[in-house]
């Protein structure tokens, strides 16, 4: 399908205290699961778009060629201008284009959605979203738990660990 990664990764990229729990999401556990125990190839800006690259236009290119689009929920990236344009490009290629499927992982308690934008909200409406539990953290590297599992569940087929 000329497609080189399964997943593109949107997260907010602030660096408060909040968001280092979701940085460590990102850079640790997505990949200690999804690629090293699940064989999947994440796409994560800042690991795999490199410096002096014009970030627009690799963003885009690097969503193009990810077979799936995860979008971590926060009260951060809701509320945030500068993560608006990949958020921006993933939802235009995900509804108008409808040629990538989006999954949304929910990491703390959103409450409402009325502050999202309307796209995320209609796809939360169509699929929901995977809701990140407390107890989690206490077996985050499990590929095997029900968190896991229901983000294997939407990712394209590749091996499953046993």
């Amino acid at each position: 399908d000329g497609k080189i990664y399964d997943a593109y990764v949107i997260y907010p990229k602030n660096h408060t205290s909040e968001a280092n729990f979701v940085e460590y999401f990102v850079y640790q556990i997505m990949p200690d699961i999804l690629e090293n125990k699940c064989g999947y190839k994440l796409c994560i800006y800042g690991r795999d778009i490199y410096p002096g690259e014009d970030a627009a236009s690799a963003i885009e290119t690097r969503m193009q060629k990810s077979r799936r689009l995860i979008i971590l929920l926060t009260q951060q990236l809701i509320g945030s201008k500068e993560d608006a344009y990949d958020q921006h490009i993933a939802l235009y290629n995900a509804l108008i284009q409808n040629d990538t499927k989006v999954i949304l992982l929910e990491m703390e308690t959103i409450g409402t959605y009325g502050k999202l934008q309307e796209s995320l909200r209609f796809i939360i409406k169509q699929q929901g979203t995977i809701k990140w539990k407390e107890e989690h953290t206490v077996h985050p590297q499990s590929p095997n738990s029900k968190f896991w599992k229901q983000v294997r569940y939407h990712m394209p087929l590749t091996c499953w660990p046993s």
